[in-house]
């Protein structure tokens, strides 16, 4: 597995990635097909990817020997002084590649990332039922810091979200 940032030229192939995750997993914040509706989240997503790689967030790949993106994780910097020293976190892995240890190197990547540009804390939400996310999160440093109520509507369910977060050392 080769991790790399992504580019403006990825933006298509990580788009349809997103599509994909979508539609494998309801633990991410779209349902299955509802991306794909918007079709200015491809000029949105392209200004992101530059945005990330001028210097503010953090985003990284894993990417097959194929070329094909198997997962990401974005961590987005706070942009105001007051919230500068932090990051909110999102990542997503295709299922076929889940549990093969890209999580923990988008982690480990992560910290060092975040550490070498001063920052502080590090913070996401999980849906509580996603309990091999939130266990890469804890082996990772990350605690519970409340719980989100009726936070999302999945399936026509209401589910409660984990909010974590985590203190750099």
């Amino acid at each position: 597995m080769l991790y790399r940032t992504l580019t403006e030229n990825d933006t298509e192939a990580f788009f349809e990635m997103m599509c994909r995750l979508d539609e494998e997993t309801e633990y991410m914040m779209y349902e299955p097909g509802e991306r794909r509706e918007r079709t200015k989240n491809l000029d949105r997503l392209r200004t992101n990817i530059e945005g990330a790689n001028s210097g503010g967030d953090f985003l990284l790949a894993a990417v097959t020997e194929d070329g094909e993106i198997a997962g990401f994780i974005w961590a987005s910097r706070g942009d105001l002084n007051r919230v500068l020293h932090t990051a909110y976190i999102v990542t997503g892995i295709r299922k076929a590649w889940r549990r093969q240890g890209i999580g923990t190197e988008f982690f480990n990547r992560l910290d060092d990332w975040a550490r070498a540009n001063g920052l502080v804390r590090l913070e996401l939400t999980v849906e509580c039922p996603n309990v091999g996310a939130k266990a890469l999160y804890e082996k990772h440093g990350f605690c519970v810091e409340g719980i989100r109520p009726k936070s999302m509507k999945v399936n026509g369910a209401y589910v409660d979200e984990y909010y974590m977060g985590k203190i750099l050392k």
